[in-house]
């Protein structure tokens, strides 16, 4: 048997050796897992569908193939797919839909030898950093009960911030990795564009989308990422790697490297002192590690930047719920999706396929301008989020924002629900969180590192992002650190 205390020392790979050797059974890790989650899960409400039965029969199976051969693992409810499994999407409109299919990356899970306990809790579609669907009710962070996991995997990181499985998977279009790692105290990597695949679809939002894991130590991430890496034969990007890709992963950094800071919002909002403070702390430590560290001016265009990404917002969501009217039809579509992701619909039907090929190809001037910043910086420093993690309930429209969502809905036009209305509408939410969605439109590789607790306890993750394709020197970094400041052991009291 194994006790919650020895479960929780040991990340991934370690509950791995463990089993292979025959100290533990991967039955008794199972159980373990399926015991603290029946403990914490009513609290925090992380886990949104259990596959306990599933996990007991894979367990008892007695498989020790792969890297995590044995270790339970919980699955965001959003993109991938399990064949037989419920994919609710964080949507009432889903409630039905059960897959017909595993997706690629799943199936590469199972072949590292993980088993799967259940699904996660995201916010409908994806679509906001907070993690509080109407389907399923708000995810709570383990660190203080009131506050949000972030979103959208914010089950993900709930439930492994709070000791249920040592690995989730995510995804990140937007920050959806990094910002809950950030407010849950948890290691967060956004692989570079292309390096996971994503069938059966060759991508998502136009590429904005990696799908990876969240985790407690980094050995675990690089493990799952060696493990999933590389195209199937629904990708289009080509994401081939070196040869020595993983291999230079997991070398210790051999130079200093010229790292960048940059503490103002992308956006021109507030950044909360706590979490400067956090991007100072980090250049100490960055300094004492012999590392050459500058405060830096990014020439950003906030108005481009962020119509950009509202752009990504219309054009995919009208696709998403199109199908879904196609389907089912509009009265059911409209009395079983969140309004706003119904106002989002109804602003993708405002704009043309051709202006969004333009706005897309804007894209470009983003990567161009990071390209000049890492032909001085290997690396840009940034907070994760310009606030430590807000109250529930806080991420929501206001009154007047309401009643035009609510009159666009109820009316079935779309005067309203203008592409500008859209950009003011995300404004006070993306000022939450600037930083993230810049490396998503670059296809850059970015991570969220847990250096940083506030006087109120609240974990506050600084922001790394490298060139594109150079994931191996974010690991690499990310190792350094753990070893320089180690979070591990750094647990909410539930």
């Amino acid at each position: 048997m194994i006790t919650f205390k020895e479960y929780q020392r040991l990340d991934g790979l370690a509950l791995a050796q463990e089993i292979k050797a025959g100290n533990l059974q991967s039955s008794d890790v199972i159980e373990c897992a399926i015991s603290r989650l029946e403990q914490v899960n009513p609290k925090i409400n992380a886990v949104v569908a259990k596959y306990f039965d599933l996990a007991l029969s894979r367990a008892a199976t007695n498989c020790l193939d792969g890297d995590f051969a044995g270790v339970p693992i919980l699955l965001k409810d959003l993109l991938g797919s399990l064949k037989g499994c419920h994919t609710g999407s964080g949507s009432l409109a889903y409630k039905n839909e059960v897959a017909d299919h595993t997706s690629t990356l799943y199936q590469r899970y199972s072949d590292m030898g993980l088993i799967f306990l259940g699904k996660t809790n995201t916010p409908e579609l994806g679509l906001l950093a907070t993690t509080e669907p109407v389907a399923n009710g708000p995810s709570r962070n383990p660190w203080n009960l009131n506050k949000t996991t972030g979103g959208s995997s914010g089950g993900s990181a709930a439930a492994v911030a709070a000791g249920i499985t040592p690995i989730a998977s995510a995804g990140d279009g937007g920050g959806s990795i990094r910002i809950p790692a950030s407010c849950c105290g948890l290691f967060g990597l956004k692989p570079s564009r292309g390096i996971n695949p994503l069938g059966p679809l060759a991508e998502s939002w136009d590429g904005a989308v990696s799908e990876h894991v969240i985790t407690r130590s980094v050995r675990d991430s690089l493990a799952a990422l060696k493990g999933s890496a590389g195209t199937d034969a629904y990708s289009h990007v080509p994401g081939i790697l070196p040869s020595d890709f993983f291999v230079a992963a997991e070398q210790p950094i051999d130079r200093p490297l010229k790292i960048g800071f940059y503490q103002h919002s992308f956006y021109g909002g507030c950044v909360d002192k706590s979490c400067k403070d956090a991007v100072l702390a980090a250049v100490k430590l960055l300094r004492d590690l012999d590392h050459e560290v500058e405060e830096i001016e990014l020439e950003l265009d906030a108005d481009k930047l962020i119509s950009c990404y509202g752009d990504i917002y219309a054009a995919n969501v009208n696709a998403e719920v199109a199908d879904l009217v196609k389907r089912y039809g509009k009265a059911f579509v409209r009395s079983h999706v969140e309004p706003l992701t119904y106002f989002i619909y109804l602003i993708g039907n405002r704009f043309s396929a051709g202006e969004y090929i333009l706005s897309k190809r804007r894209w470009a001037e983003l990567s161009k301008l990071m390209d000049s910043f890492h032909d001085q910086h290997d690396v840009l420093l940034t907070p994760t989020m310009a606030t430590p993690p807000f109250d529930l309930g806080t991420m929501t429209n206001s009154p007047v924002e309401k009643l035009l969502m609510n009159a666009a809905n109820k009316a079935g036009v779309s005067q309203y629900a203008s592409r500008e209305l859209l950009y003011q509408f995300s404004k006070p939410q993306l000022q939450k969180v600037p930083f993230t969605q810049l490396a998503n439109l670059t296809g850059q590789p970015a991570m969220s590192v847990p250096l940083y607790w506030n006087h109120e306890g609240l974990p506050i993750g600084v922001q790394f992002v490298a060139r594109r394709m150079q994931d191996p020197l974010l690991f690499r970094l990310a190792a350094q650190l753990e070893i320089a400041k180690p979070w591990f052991d750094k647990v909410p009291d539930l």
